[in-house]
């Protein structure tokens, strides 16, 4: 059933044939919209374009889903292995079809597409267009051929679409749009048709346990440390920097967006204050997503990573960070404390032998003795995760609830549906689903092993440095013997030492159990998997005080929503999805016998139409999300009369309230400043014409010829040639082929095997970004690269071309060292020049400063030849290579071995290529005309000195 305020939009996008921009709140079922359009295409119109790119992927799977649930046929994609006659076929069926920005603005250079036939374009990311994307070149080419074609952009981002100045303007500019629909989550038809027959909602708010308290509260404390020292350095704006922005992925790019222009003025301390930020906003998140000792397994690999040049690890409370953590999973005590307790408490002792499976774990009270040397011994704490307790007694009164209905014979068709549990990633839903279907302290002890198993492999690889460092250093006292103190009179250091002395004593000996005690502790009750990797689990029965159903909470809830699938990373995780469970396994086998409901356990970065295809009665949001609750609004008013019962699993005064109550606000804040922006927008009304802007091709014309001479025919403007670019077809990922095409360039898109851009006969570019300028030097491909185009082109340009919102430099001047130094870029580019002294480096500042230096290098030049440019560096049918320009001049092997004779260099081997004809006449000549030639006597004397130098016999 289409909502209310889906038809709405459709109608609205309708009325006008030009088409508009659609921004929705995120979680409105954008694909559902998107399908419905679709079906209601007709071939009579002409052919409709999907525009997709790698972040619409998962848009594109839940437009096929929608489209399939309706019996509708799916569209079809264009790919480039298609042949040009299919694909032309294909452009004039009038059916849609999904492509890539790169494959179709090629085929419109070409003149593959029959403009005519087409009846629009959606572009499914309007977010991420600018002015010089691909998209807008794509639209700018189709309104040029066809006035009539209508483009439709849609985004559910609304804080993407305020970032910069004007962006939605610009954008829309763009795409020759005049019309702005907003759509957000507060909007009246929006509201009162998602509050209409809401869910049944329950809000828990659980506990963190202590230290987890502990543990947030230090990171914040570092965080907020962390800004202030970024505040000192007056480089940002400071209201950006606090610690509720610092919780999104967002606040890297704004800082970095600030930051750029002068990062190389920057020093190494504020680089790293950024990177600690980022840092530290994962500790906060990984606090209350995973377990105990995968989190303290995390601090670890940050302590080696990070120790020598992090500065969030030497803030006050950083300590507090590892202490707690530690004290999460395990405690270290004294081996006497442990004797004394194993006597008084030997009853207790043998009770909880059985956990560990077997008589060789001392297992007394919890504690795992290690080694007496060390005089300590680990505690085992495992402290398991609060959610974990209160997810199974969800399932079970769950359970209870079925059964009830069951009894009193009440029509519960829709309350035994699947139960989905909504989980951020893959990992989280593996550790719920193990905890839930096996014993959860068996779970934890299988992660607490790993851990501890990890240490031993980390000291085998360690074991041969160590024995280096055993024999003496230098020359110190008694010949370098130092006298070793005892471990009881050892302070601060040696109490690191014992702490990983007793963890290596614990990982020996589960070492040595091998496989006995994994195996001991399968003997969990019986639990049923439902196929679709959903879980029968096993909860226990708690007080109900940590639950409170809040049923003004509903409205509330879903007035701001949670938000839901953001992450497209799907298979990341899963590899490294070791399990973990919650702690005291006792607690859960009371209750191990009573059946629970069909569990299905959802990774909310996969990105699934879940709700459409599991159709649950109660969802349980492990980890809350502002577009997932959105989904759940939409799906309960498609299904008004479907009984459904959301529970949200929050930690009480967390971060992660916070930051979800945080994207709701700057959600709402977004759309807020949309509306601000559509009451003042400037949109030219005659959009159908290629108006935009300064750079457009209408004016570029008028700035060629504005110095021209009055005395030319009285200042009368000559009639230009068309100009063109050959362009390779791999340079179409980037936007420089657009900016040349505004500038009034001819863009020629062929497969070029030497360069990239071909501006007259003579003239090949090689463009380079930063940082393929980078990975280029270091692959080597450069290299070649120069030397073929050196080979066919008596010009050869290496562009290398900075980002416009970057700083037009490598690095500080400050940096630039007087030597050559392998790993120094200006050292490499000198090299480089040095071995082709014919290369030509240009600089440009951004894309716009490019197409005026080609512009420039283009003027009174030939035009370039496709033709020959196509065959440039391909060997021909008898193996000969044409239009080699060295080939055609110079015989390529004997210059080689010439430039490899002793006193030949760069500086003198032109001068003997002119003077010589060939190497036997370099031979025959003696030493005062080789001198004159080389430019010196010595030089020429060892030259003379191997050519004349006797070849050495056996006889």
């Amino acid at each position: 059933m289409a909502l209310k305020f889906h038809q709405q939009i459709i109608s609205d996008l309708l009325e006008d044939s030009n088409g508009g921009l659609v921004i929705l709140s995120s979680g409105l079922s954008l694909a559902k919209l998107i399908a419905s359009l679709l079906i209601l295409h007709s071939p009579s119109q002409g052919t409709l374009l999907l525009l997709l790119s790698p972040a619409s992927q998962s848009l594109k799977s839940r437009i096929l889903h929608q489209l399939s649930s309706l019996s509708s046929p799916p569209p079809a994609e264009i790919t480039s292995d298609l042949p040009a006659n299919h694909r032309h076929s294909l452009y004039s069926s009038g059916n849609p079809f999904f492509i890539t920005p790169r494959i179709l603005i090629v085929d419109l250079l070409t003149q593959r597409i029959p403009v005519s036939s087409l009846a629009g374009i959606f572009i499914l990311n309007a977010h991420s267009l600018s002015e010089t994307s691909t998209e807008a070149f794509i639209v700018r080419i189709v309104k040029t051929l066809n006035a009539s074609a209508y483009v439709r952009a849609f985004s559910d981002r609304p804080q993407a679409m305020v970032s910069g100045f004007a962006k939605t303007e610009r954008t829309m500019r763009a795409l020759f749009l005049r019309r702005l629909h907003l759509w957000p989550r507060f909007q009246l038809d929006v509201s009162q048709e998602l509050e209409r027959e809401p869910p049944e909602v329950v809000d828990i708010r659980v506990s963190m346990s202590s230290y987890m308290v502990g543990i947030q509260k230090a990171i914040i404390e570092v965080m907020d440390a962390c800004l202030k020292e970024m505040r000192k350095t007056n480089k940002v704006d400071v209201d950006d920097l606090t610690v509720e922005s610092g919780l999104f992925k967002s606040f890297d790019e704004i800082v970095r967006r600030q930051l750029d222009p002068i990062w190389h003025t920057l020093g190494k301390r504020t680089k790293q204050l950024v990177s600690d930020l980022k840092t530290l906003r994962k500790l906060l998140d990984y606090l209350v997503r995973y377990d105990a000792v995968s989190f303290l397994k995390f601090l670890d690999t940050l302590r080696v990573a990070e120790s020598y040049r992090s500065v969030w690890l030497f803030a006050e409370s950083s300590y507090k960070i590892f202490d707690f953590a530690k004290k999460r999973v395990y405690r270290l005590i004294k081996a006497s404390e442990v004797k004394s307790k194993e006597h008084v408490k030997n009853t207790s002792g043998k009770k909880r032998k059985f956990k560990g499976d077997s008589a060789s774990v001392e297992a007394v009270g919890g504690a795992m003795a290690t080694s007496g040397d060390t005089g300590v011994v680990i505690e085992e704490v495992l402290e398991e995760a609060p959610k974990w307790k209160v997810l199974r007694e969800i399932l079970l009164e769950t359970q209870e609830e079925r059964e009830k209905q069951t009894l009193s014979e009440e029509d519960n068709s829709d309350n035994y549906g699947m139960v989905l549990v909504a989980c951020k990633d893959e990992r989280s839903c593996m550790q719920l689903e193990d905890c839930i279907t096996n014993n959860p302290q068996k779970v934890m002890r299988e992660e607490w092993e790993m851990y501890l198993l990890s240490k031993i492999e980390i000291r085998n690889v360690q074991t041969p440095q160590k024995k280096k460092q055993k024999t003496p250093k230098g020359f110190g006292i008694l010949d370098g013997v130092v006298p070793v103190t005892t471990i009881q009179s050892s302070e601060g250091s040696s109490v690191c030492r014992q702490e990983h002395e007793a963890l290596m004593a614990a990982a020996s000996s589960i070492r040595k159990l091998g496989k006995t005690t994994a195996s001991g502790d399968n003997n969990n009750p019986e639990t049923q998997v439902d196929k679709a990797s959903s879980t029968k689990g096993k909860a226990k029965k708690e007080s109900s005080s940590l639950r409170r159903p809040i049923r003004s909470c509903s409205k509330k809830k879903k007035n701001s929503e949670p938000e839901i699938v953001t992450g497209s990373e799907n298979e990341e995780k899963v590899s490294e999805a070791s399990t973990s469970g919650p702690r005291e396994a006792s607690d859960a086998h009371p209750d191990g016998a009573k059946k629970l409901p069909p569990v299905h356990f959802y990774a909310l970065e996969s990105d699934q139409p879940i709700l459409d295809v599991l159709k649950p009665s109660v969802i349980i949001v492990y980890h809350p999300d502002m577009s997932f609750v959105r989904e759940i609004e939409v799906y309960k008013a498609e299904n008004p009369l479907k009984k459904l019962k959301v529970y949200f699993l929050f930690y009480d005064e967390s971060t992660e309230v916070q930051k979800f109550e945080a994207s709701i606000r700057r959600e709402n804040g977004a759309f807020e400043s949309l509306i601000r922006q559509k009451s003042s927008m400037m949109i030219p009304v005659d959009q159908d014409g290629l108006c935009m802007g300064s750079n457009s091709s209408t004016d570029y014309p008028a700035s060629s010829t504005q110095n021209s001479l009055t005395r030319k025919a009285g200042g009368r403007k000559e009639i230009e040639k068309e100009t063109q670019v050959i362009v390779d077809m791999r340079e179409f990922m980037s936007s420089l082929p657009n900016v040349l095409h505004q500038k009034g360039m001819k863009i020629i898109p062929v497969t070029l095997e030497v360069g990239d851009y071909i501006l007259s006969p003579s003239i090949c570019v090689e463009r380079k970004s930063i940082q393929d300028l980078f990975q280029s030097f270091t692959s080597g491909r450069l290299f070649h690269q120069v030397e073929m185009m050196s080979r066919y082109y008596r010009i050869p340009v290496l562009l290398i071309e900075f980002s416009q919102d970057k700083s037009f430099s490598f690095q500080s001047a400050s940096d630039i060292s007087d030597d050559v130094t392998p790993y120094n870029i200006i050292s490499k580019l000198s090299l480089l020049v040095l071995h082709f002294p014919r290369l030509r480096i240009l600089w440009s500042r951004s894309l716009h400063a490019t197409a005026e230096i080609f512009t420039t290098l283009k003027s009174n030049q030939d035009e370039p030849d496709e033709s020959r440019a196509i065959r440039v560096g391909v060997p021909s049918e008898e193996g000969i290579i044409e239009n080699d320009i060295r080939a055609e001049n110079y015989n390529t092997s004997a210059v080689e071995f010439l430039r490899r004779l002793p006193g030949v260099s760069d500086a003198n081997y032109r001068s003997i290529m002119e003077k010589c004809k060939s190497l036997s006449e370099l031979a025959s000549l003696p030493v005062e005309e080789l001198a004159e030639i080389m430019g010196g006597h010595k030089v020429a004397k060892s030259l003379r000195e191997f050519l004349d130098a006797k070849y050495p016999t056996l006889l």
